[in-house]
């Protein structure tokens, strides 16, 4: 009788694994369910769907049949990367909280769990498959904000030293990265570091398609691709830096931008797929004379299993929200700037706000008049980064297209985002300015922002956007009066708190 009830058993056992496991990282479906229906993922939803569609016709085609009656395997790999990732994602959620980070970390760690009840030599087979999962959630855009800010950075300084050997010592590192963030815009795939993200997918369906171990010749490759695309980036800034600001071609490296980064991501790829070959070939159990031994299933691994899942979920703690902002700024605009307040609507406060607290976000906006120029204001200050939101974003909600994005200066020191807005390919209806301001800082770069949260001390930032009411040139006379009025105002809240 006790045989006869073990299946119901280990059934009963299995069942609750996953019920702990999916209550663990409860935190991230809010998230996922906005990869899965917004419009500006519809890409990552194609490549998931696509992703999905293939690995459903591998298992069909291999005759794959879930054990959900079998106790799990003691198969150290797998264990290690559901416990070690899950870890991980406390850590993460913990002192970070980066939604991407924790997708990420869930599909690795769900892929591990995964592995307790599979064979051990088709897990890692299918390692590839999971990877390019979990590479296709949005990681271009986050990548460009966590990866790239440093990235740029650097290509900045090198690019500045190589220029200096040149004979051409006046081009600092901001002037650099001002004109490269301009000329190429961050939504092509050959900008930067984006294309890490697209020549990651690549690396890794090649690897699934040519059925190349993951060993250390590959890692080797993998790294070896990194420093490829880098490399090519770093030549594409050189010469659109050399060619569009040292020699005032400006139009000539805007022409040069597209085939420049097409032809070094190509050239990178045509290496990484022949490189591929010195990985070697994925040995087939089937054709396998001497068939691995199966891993053990010790009967004391579930309730191990379920303790440690259920310790995790007990200490599982979000990052504490900071409760300095609940003091809202006192912004007083000069005489010259008439201003009136103008209240934000309850679906723009919702939009605002989003998930986080009512005491950690202070928004105000204003009607303006400024000589002859007319629009309004808003300022969104905030002690965590998760409440500023791209002001493109905004515009598109309302209907708005982002014809035009560039960087200006309206001083040296004083860098922002110009947009003009339309809708299709109609006329310019609108321009629109915003920058991101602390108590010592200025930039119109949202990554600089997201990386002083990351710091020991993080300090209130706001979040500075002007929308005109009729489409301006970004040269008019009167604008770099009219944002350093505004610029001193967010620099007299801030510094009064």
């Amino acid at each position: 009788m006790l045989s006869s009830r073990r299946p119901l058993l280990f059934l009963l056992a299995n069942a609750l694994i996953l019920l702990l496991w999916a209550w663990l990282y409860r935190p991230i479906y809010p998230y996922l369910g906005v990869i899965f229906t917004r419009q500006e993922f519809r890409l990552n939803q194609i490549v998931l769907i696509l992703v999905f569609a293939v690995i459903l016709y591998q298992m069909r085609r291999q005759r794959f049949r879930p054990r959900p009656f079998a106790p799990p395997q003691l198969y150290l790999p797998a264990l290690l990367l559901a416990l070690g990732a899950s870890l991980v994602f406390l850590l993460a959620e913990r002192f970070l909280d980066i939604n991407t980070l924790s997708a990420t970390l869930f599909g690795l760690a769900t892929y591990g769990l995964i592995g307790l009840w599979l064979n051990p030599e088709r897990w890692r087979r299918g390692l590839p498959a999971a990877l390019l999962l979990v590479g296709a959630l949005p990681f271009g855009e986050h990548m460009d904000t966590f990866i790239g800010y440093p990235v740029r950075l650097a290509t900045a300084r090198l690019v500045s030293a190589g220029l200096g050997h040149l004979g051409v010592p006046s081009l600092g590192v901001d002037t650099i990265l001002v004109f490269e963030n301009g000329i190429s815009q961050v939504d092509n795939p050959c900008s930067g570091v984006k294309s890490l993200w697209t020549g990651g997918l690549f690396f890794i369906a090649a690897t699934w398609i040519e059925a190349r171990p993951l060993n250390r010749r590959w890692l080797l490759t993998g790294l070896t691709f990194v420093l490829l695309l880098l490399s090519a980036n770093l030549a594409r800034v050189f010469i659109l830096v050399l060619v569009g600001q040292a020699a005032g071609w400006r139009l000539l490296a805007q022409m040069l931008h597209v085939p420049l980064g097409v032809i070094g991501f190509v050239v990178a790829c045509a290496i990484a797929w022949r490189m591929l070959a010195w990985v070697g070939a994925q040995s087939n159990p089937e054709e396998s004379q001497a068939p691995a031994a199966p891993a053990p299933r010790p009967a004391w691994l579930a309730p191990a299993l379920l303790a440690a899942i259920f310790s995790m979920t007990l200490i599982y703690a979000p990052k504490p929200q900071s409760s300095a902002a609940a003091a809202a700024p006192d912004w007083s605009f000069p005489p010259e700037l008439q201003t009136q307040p103008w209240e934000l609507s309850d679906a723009e406060h919702g939009w605002l706000y989003g998930n986080e607290p009512r005491d950690s976000v202070r928004a105000a906006r204003w009607r303006f008049q400024y000589r002859q120029l007319s629009g309004s204001i808003l300022f969104v200050a905030s002690d965590t980064w998760r409440a500023h939101h791209r002001p493109e974003r905004c515009f598109t909600v309302y209907g708005l297209q982002i014809q035009q994005s560039q960087p200006i200066f309206a001083a040296p020191d004083f860098p922002l985002r110009w947009l003009t807005l339309g809708i299709s390919g109609d006329k310019p209806l609108y321009s629109a300015a915003y920058w991101l301001q602390s108590a010592d800082r200025l930039t119109e770069d949202y990554a600089a922002r997201i990386w002083d949260d990351l710091t020991p001390q993080p300090q209130p930032w706001v979040l500075v956007t002007v929308l005109f009411d009729a489409p301006l040139d970004p040269g008019h006379p009167a604008l770099p009066d009219l944002f350093q009025q505004i610029r001193l105002t967010v620099q007299a809240g801030l510094e009064a708190r």
